[in-house]
Formats: structure tokens, C-alpha cells, sequence
């Protein structure tokens, strides 16, 4: 009694400081806008799930009335992939404190636990996750009230596992990460993964087009590993009490607990190693002879100051060690590679790119900016704590944010041109007019894109952490404001396109750019030149939270 008592009272204390950090952070401005940002992306996500509970509660009182309750799987898995994929693909969208920070108070294991699958549970994703399973559990309560005690247990405990599941991912994918090495084999793995993911749509299509006796066996065996899954047993577990086959349905539900206790092991002994002190941190490189190496001269840009040579050289090194941030951003070849062999093929008579094929340039070029955002917005993210050398460095920031938004110059200049060469192989050479056109489109959306991203850098600054998933990397005020900018841009090219198509002369789109470039570059180069006042009255700001622990 006494031990749940002291539990209980840690659990509060902590539930109170976050509430009390929460109340103190709307002192500033920042913190106001926090909220706004916050509320605004809470009533998107609101308005997601109140769509995602009619469908589960319409589709499940279907299912359930017509007597076809073991196709629930079509509802659960669904909600089990969003659970489990959304923290990692967008981690903008999250924020979930870092729980290894509570270790230093004089916690119990179990309130320590516990800790970490409220974080869990407050996390978008578990949050939408839950708000469809209710909608299924109604949907069914409705259909047939008698089923409503039991479907309650085997939801519950299907939304446990989930739960349980994505922080023992979280908390394994920290130990494999904790060493740079296998940090960047990790990191590229997992965006292979994902491109994969991909090309099973197209790959699936054009085998469907011969007859392959052997996916039969393929499908058979399929069908029985997904017979002892999650998803497959909650619905089963539901199903047979439905058929009055109650031994079944305890059995499913029976293997639903066992697999929950099993991943609620792997996250026990993962927390319980952190709990007990366990800090990986890279080792310490083998000691060598010192040798002696001759004066290394920096990189010369012609036109540039050497400060924004050295500013240019040293985010051009950052970015070639990254290898999942390379894989990002070929990321606008790559989709020109999916399209080209999937539904979006131009050879198709029945798609958007046979009616319009020279919107295959634009669109890449378009995606190629998009690609800019997390780097653009957050220019300062990767720098941490050494963002105090700049201001200790006899160098304005007017010079550092130059190099910076140079080399995001570079890296669009780069991919543009790839994706020329790839759409002149995949679609055909575009049109003279059309590359002028999206060239003159890129003078007006680029400089647009790094005087927003220059400000939001400054003004809402976030240590950006690699080694870690379901963080937020970004506030949400910057979240908003980019997608805000990029709504804008993608607006009026699309509008100048538009108007150009109307007329059937593109060479109408490039004036409307041109017009707009003689807009966004003098807004650019004001916003440039006064980026040192700027920096100097918010360096508060960018050194308290960027330099954080």
C-alpha cells in the first residue's frame, strides 16, 4: 500500500511539472505562439480521427449486422500500421519529452515504466489510434449490444500491444543508434525500406500481367502467418464470440495476451538497462601516432567572401556524411523513377501525365524544393551548441546565412538538373519552354523559400537529433509557417501554369515568374541584410535552446 502510494505521489509531481513548465513557457512569445501552432494542428489531427471514427464504426456495425465479423482485419490493420508507421514518418507532428531525462530524480522502475507509456500514449498516433478503435467498439456495440463487454477487453488489449509495441521499437532503435557507425547503416537501411515500400505497387502490377502459379502457394502462406498477428487475432478473438465458438475466441484473445507480454518484456529490458545506468555514447577513438600533415586551404568561391567560402565548405562536409540525408535528397529522381513504371506512366492514355507530359520538369523541380524544407527551416538545427562560435567569430550572420542558403542553392541547382536528365530519359526532352518556365519558377520560389526559412531559423530554433525517433525535430510554429509558404508557392506556380495553359503559350508562366522573382529577390535581400539585428536581439533564444543539454 505504502509503495502505491509513493507511486502515485511521483507520478502527480511529475504530471504537475510538466504542467507547470507548460504554464511558464506561455510567458513568452514564443511560447504563445507554441499554443496557437499546437491547437491549430490538434484541430487537423481532430478533424483526421472524427473522420477515421465514422468510417470504423460504419464499416465494423456493417460487418457485425451482416454476420461477417472476420473481416474486421480490414478496420484493425489499418489502425495497426497507422499506429506503428506515423511516429517514425513524421516526427514533425510529435512531441514527446525525452524520458531518459527523469532518470536523474529518485524514481521507482515501475513509476519510471509507467512514465514512459504515458509519453507513449500521448503521442498523436496512439491518440488516433484509440479514437478508431472506439469507433469499432461502438460500431459493434450497436450492431449487437451483447458483444460489448468482450469487444472492450480484446480493443483494449489489441491497443496495448500497440502501445507497448512502438516504444519497445523507439526504445531498441536508441540502442542500435547510440554508436555513429551503425547510427548511419540504420539510417540508410531504414530509408531503403522505405523507398521500397515504394516499388511494390508498380513491381505487383507488371508481374499481374502474367500468370504465376507459384503466388497461389505464396498467398496460402501469407493467409496463415497473418492468422497469428495482432490484428488478425483481435478480430478473430471478436468474430468467434459472435459465432457462439467461445473456446476460440478466448484462445485468440489468450495469444493476443501472450504476444503483449512478450513485447512488454523486450521494452522491460531495455528500460530497465537505462534505468540502471546503461549511457551508450560512442567509444573513444583508438589512440594514434600524430602525423604530420601539411596546411589545408579552404575552398575558394568566386564573387564570396572566404567567410562564406568556409560557411559553404562546412555544410557541404556536414551534409556528404550523412548518408540517409543524401538518400533525401535524391529523393526527386527516385519519384520520377516510381512514376515513370507506376500508375502515373505516360504511356497510359487513363493518367494525369499523358494529358499534361510537360508537367513532368515542374513537378520534379517542385518536389526538389519541397525536399529543402527540414534544411531550410531549421538552418541552425544541425549546429547545436556550436551555433556560440558564430557569435564569436568575427563574421556577420548576414555572411553565414548566405552560405548556408548557398549551399541549399547548390543542392536544388543539382537536383534540378538530375531531374532534367531523368525526366529527358524517362518522358522525353522537355520543352524549351517549359524548362525556361520552371527555371524562372525556381527564381521566384527559391528566394521566397530561404527568407522564410532565414527568419523561422532565428525565430523558432530546434536542436535537431539524428540518433532518435518520434522527437520532434521542428516546433510546430515552423511546422505551420512552412507549410504555409510552401501552400503559397505551390499556389501561384501552379496558377501561372494554369493561366499559361489557358493561353497555350508557357512562355506566358515564365513572365508571371519572372514577375514574381523581381518580387521575392529584393524581399530576400532585406530580410538578408537586416538577418544581423535579428540574430543579435533574439541570441538568447537561439543559444538556450539550441545549446540545451
Amino acid at each position: 500500500m505504502s509503495s502505491t502510494l509513493h507511486r502515485r505521489g511521483q507520478l502527480s509531481a511529475i504530471a504537475e511539472l510538466r504542467w507547470r513548465m507548460f504554464v511558464n513557457g506561455l510567458r513568452s512569445k514564443r511560447g504563445k505562439m507554441e499554443l496557437v501552432s499546437r491547437i491549430i494542428v490538434t484541430a487537423a489531427f481532430a478533424l483526421g480521427g472524427l473522420g477515421g471514427f465514422a468510417t470504423a464504426a460504419g464499416l465494423s456495425w456493417f460487418l457485425v449486422s451482416q454476420d461477417k465479423a472476420e473481416l474486421l482485419p480490414l478496420l484493425l490493420w489499418p489502425i495497426f500500421f497507422f499506429w506503428q508507421v506515423f511516429p517514425v514518418m513524421a516526427t514533425a507532428f510529435t512531441n514527446n519529452p525525452d524520458s531518459g531525462e527523469l532518470l536523474r530524480f529518485p524514481l521507482s522502475y515501475r513509476s519510471y515504466f509507467l512514465i514512459r507509456l504515458a509519453y507513449g500514449f500521448f503521442d498523436p498516433a496512439s491518440a488516433l489510434g484509440c479514437v478508431g478503435l472506439l469507433g469499432i467498439l461502438l460500431g459493434t456495440s450497436f450492431a449487437r449490444p451483447s458483444l460489448f463487454p468482450w469487444t472492450l477487453l480484446v480493443l483494449l488489449t489489441f491497443a496495448l500491444f500497440n502501445l507497448v509495441l512502438m516504444q519497445t521499437v523507439f526504445a531498441w532503435l536508441e540502442r542500435w543508434l547510440a554508436q555513429r557507425r551503425t547510427r548511419e547503416i540504420m539510417g540508410v537501411l531504414f530509408i531503403l525500406g522505405m523507398l521500397s515500400f515504394q516499388l511494390i505497387g508498380p513491381m505487383m502490377e507488371r508481374v499481374g500481367k502474367k500468370p504465376h502459379p507459384e503466388f497461389s502457394r505464396a498467398t496460402q502462406i501469407v493467409t496463415q502467418v497473418q492468422a497469428v498477428l495482432p490484428a488478425r487475432l483481435a478480430a478473430d478473438a471478436i468474430a468467434q464470440i459472435c459465432h457462439a465458438h467461445s473456446l476460440a475466441g478466448f484462445t485468440s484473445l489468450l495469444f493476443l495476451g501472450t504476444l503483449t507480454l512478450a513485447v512488454t518484456s523486450l521494452l522491460h529490458l531495455r528500460l530497465r538497462a537505462q534505468f540502471r545506468g546503461e549511457n551508450l555514447s560512442e567509444a573513444a577513438a583508438r589512440p594514434v601516432v600524430a602525423q604530420v600533415q601539411g596546411l589545408q586551404v579552404g575552398w575558394n568561391l568566386p564573387g564570396f567572401s572566404q567567410s562564406v567560402a568556409a560557411v559553404f565548405e562546412k555544410e557541404i562536409r556536414y551534409l556528404a556524411r550523412s548518408g540517409p540525408m543524401l538518400l533525401t535528397l535524391v529523393m526527386p529522381i527516385f519519384m520520377l523513377v516510381i512514376f515513370r513504371l507506376g500508375p502515373l506512366n505516360p504511356m497510359r492514355p487513363t493518367n494525369a501525365l499523358s494529358r499534361t507530359p510537360d508537367m513532368a520538369f515542374p513537378g520534379a523541380a517542385a518536389y526538389a524544393l519541397l525536399v529543402l524544407t527540414n534544411l531550410v527551416f531549421n538552418s541552425f538545427g544541425g549546429d547545436s551548441a556550436g551555433v556560440q562560435f558564430f557569435y564569436a567569430s568575427p563574421v556577420s550572420f548576414r555572411q553565414i546565412m548566405l552560405g548556408k542558403n548557398l549551399t541549399h542553392a547548390s543542392i536544388l541547382l543539382a537536383n534540378t538538373a538530375l531531374a532534367w536528365i531523368a525526366v529527358s530519359y524517362l518522358y522525353g526532352t522537355p520543352r524549351l519552354s517549359v524548362s525556361v518556365a520552371t527555371v524562372a519558377g525556381l527564381l521566384f520560389a527559391a528566394p521566397l523559400n530561404f527568407t522564410a526559412g532565414n527568419l523561422l531559423s532565428i525565430y523558432s530554433p530546434r536542436k535537431r537529433d539524428f540518433s532518435t525517433f518520434g522527437r520532434q525535430n521542428v516546433s510546430q510554429t515552423t511546422v505551420l509557417a512552412s507549410l504555409g509558404v510552401q501552400i503559397v508557392i505551390i499556389g501561384l506556380g501552379a496558377a501561372a501554369f494554369a493561366i499559361a495553359h489557358l493561353y497555350n503559350n508557357l512562355w506566358i508562366a515564365t513572365l508571371l515568374f519572372l514577375v514574381l522573382a523581381a518580387i521575392s529577390i529584393p524581399i530576400y535581400l532585406i530580410v538578408l541584410g537586416r538577418i544581423d539585428g535579428i540574430a543579435i536581439r533574439r541570441r538568447e533564444t537561439l543559444l538556450a535552446e539550441l545549446c540545451r543539454a
